[in-house]
């Protein structure tokens, strides 16, 4: 399970199918709980536009009033709604105006604000719920870099789409339609002039920006990769200094930031050209205009006041198409945006994002013929018809070297992977018949290398059951043989652990995830080389845990120190995904030739 490869920067710019688009628009139904609001926001947006147009019509009439004549506005009747005969009547109308203008445009950003964070939220609480609820599979075919960025940057970019460059752009194609009505209405003559010498204009900076922006892409991928070598190198920093390779590093990043350096200084120059052009063109069609405008001025045509309002509103205008060309690649880059978050969103769930009731299972076992190949890696099969049976309460050891399959029949019971061929039931039902979260709540994974969360000790132990009592925790943190080192802690079970858990050594990681697990309370219970990465004291107090965590439930134990499994049930030993040899410890060490029997004489030997 994937989705699209996401579009890169530079993809970004380029023209959005229609695939992208009809995907992106689906986002609309997040607005429909908020269209109240939503259209609200709208009508304000209208009128604060129709107020802001006002201004630069009204305010060049002060030239005919200090010219003693008089100003009639809105034609009625025959007559006019409006008779201004000074300037101070024309102040105090643009007074109002201006009230009126700063209630509307608070009003427009409230309403926008309140629609575009609530849609924000929900969308973000969507997304993040849509990616815990999918499969290991899709983790598999995804990095996780890119899908925090799904989360971040994508909603971010969705965020500016919805609160500004949305408005912003509905209210330039107003102000555009407006200002053209406006100048039709003062001088058809001159309008039309303009909108001969406009289009030629739009579609040069049009063409010019789409380059510019391609330009930009390259610049950020740029960057993006000199991030690479920061993200590389902080990562593996340890290994870094082992080796003394700062210096290789300083290098490889140098080479990078000369690139980015390159890059960004020859975008300055296609900016700076670009700019200019903006200029030459935006002035040389001013003075176009002023220069019929004076004609016509001198013809007695215009008017002082209406040739100041028809250059004032060329501007309007002017800036209007310079803005919808800037809003028009944000919002390509937002709808780009849309559509990633729209691919997650369509994936279909593997578990549902609420609380649910556990209905125990006993912990019969069995496999079946069981074939199986990872979905990356589907020429390799790891396991080769595999069959066994493990009954409510035993434990069962798998062994082998690494890469036959131990850890696979562990994440296939847990159903992280699906099968390609025979079955696999517990308590007589295939686990593919059961509710996947009903399965996992009645298992508990005790891994090799344990990943706290990096908030408290109580809250990681909490993780096991998220209602238990605190006498429940401290009874799990003492069958864990975890209480005594946490009593010794300032802060106890408040203890903040870190990020992973980097401020407890790994006994202790280890002890605290055995508590989550007995918290759990499982029937069914996977131990994965719990022990092999400890040392020796801390190992005896991890296995006295275990064994305690062990009485009573079913138990599969992956073990490389075969010296922990010598009192398994049964013991299973893997070799090139089949099972080569199946009984206790003291069946199989008598096999001389048996595959157990060598690897113990070998870890025999090695210790």
């Amino acid at each position: 399970m994937s989705f699209r490869q996401p579009a890169t920067t530079e993809t970004s710019s380029k023209k959005i199918s229609k695939e992208t688009l009809q995907n992106s628009l689906k986002i609309i139904h997040y607005v429909k709980p908020h269209k109240t609001l939503f259209f609200l926001g709208l009508i304000f947006l209208i009128l604060s536009t129709i107020t802001a147009l006002l201004f630069p019509y009204l305010f060049p009439l002060l030239i005919d009033l200090a010219h003693q004549k008089k100003v009639h506005l809105i034609p009625f009747n025959g007559g006019h709604l409006i008779n201004i005969y000074t300037r101070v009547e024309l102040i105090k109308y643009i007074t109002v105006l201006l009230i009126f203008q700063s209630i509307v445009s608070f009003g427009r950003l409230y309403l926008f604000a309140q629609t575009n964070e609530r849609i924000l939220a929900n969308v973000r609480h969507d997304l993040y719920n849509k990616i815990i609820s999918l499969p290991i599979s899709f983790y598999e075919k995804n990095r996780i870099g890119e899908l925090s960025s799904r989360i971040t940057t994508d909603v971010i970019k969705l965020q500016d789409a919805l609160s500004i460059d949305l408005a912003e752009f509905f209210r330039q194609i107003l102000t555009l339609i407006g200002g053209i009505a406006i100048l039709i209405f003062i001088s058809p003559k001159m309008t039309l002039f303009i909108l001969t010498i406009v289009p030629i204009v739009v579609i040069l900076g049009f063409i010019f920006g789409k380059f510019i922006r391609r330009k930009s892409a390259e610049a950020q991928e740029a960057i993006a990769n000199s991030n690479v070598v920061v993200e590389e190198t902080f990562q593996n920093i340890n290994i870094v200094k082992a080796y003394t390779n700062e210096w290789f590093e300083s290098n490889r990043y140098y080479k990078k930031v000369q690139k980015v350096k390159a890059v960004f200084l020859r975008n300055a120059v296609y900016r700076g050209s670009f700019i200019s052009f903006i200029i030459i063109i935006m002035f040389g069609v001013i003075a176009l205009v002023l220069y019929k405008a004076s004609g016509l001025l001198e013809a007695g045509v215009l008017g002082d006041a209406q040739l100041l309002q028809f250059i004032i509103f060329t501007v309007f205008i002017g800036g209007s198409i310079a803005g919808l060309g800037e809003l028009y690649g944000k919002l390509m880059a937002a709808f780009g945006a849309s559509d990633r978050i729209m691919q997650i969103l369509n994936l279909p769930s593997e578990t549902e994002t609420k609380p649910i009731s556990i209905h125990k299972l006993n912990g019969n076992i069995r496999f079946e013929d069981v074939h199986f190949n990872y979905p990356t890696r589907s020429d390799v099969d790891v396991l080769k018809g595999i069959s066994f049976t493990v009954n409510k309460g035993e434990k069962v050891a798998l062994v082998g070297a690494s890469g036959v399959g131990k850890t696979t029949i562990l994440q296939i019971l847990m159903r992280f992977y699906n099968i390609q061929k025979g079955s696999v039931t517990i308590d007589g039902t295939s686990i593919y018949d059961m509710n996947v979260q009903q399965l996992r709540a009645n298992t508990a994974l005790v891994p090799q290398e344990v990943m706290l969360f990096g908030g408290t000790i109580k809250e990681n132990i909490l993780y096991g059951k998220l209602d238990a009592t605190d006498e429940e925790i401290m009874m799990a943190a003492k069958k864990a043989n975890a209480l005594d080192f946490i009593q010794k802690f300032p802060e106890k079970f408040e203890t903040v652990v870190g990020e992973r858990g980097v401020k407890l050594s790994g006994g202790q990681r280890q002890r605290i995830a055995i508590a989550r697990a007995i918290l759990k309370d499982p029937a069914i219970l996977f131990l994965d080389e719990a022990t092999s990465a400890l040392d020796a004291e801390s190992e005896k107090l991890v296995q006295s845990a275990l064994e305690t965590l062990m009485e009573g439930r079913t138990t599969i134990v992956i073990a490389h120190r075969l010296s922990t499994i010598r009192h398994a049930d049964k013991i299973i030993v893997l070799n090139q995904g089949k099972i080569a040899e199946e009984g206790n410890h003291h069946t199989l060490s008598a096999q001389q030739d048996g595959l157990y029997n060598y690897l113990l004489k070998l870890q025999y030997q090695l210790n």
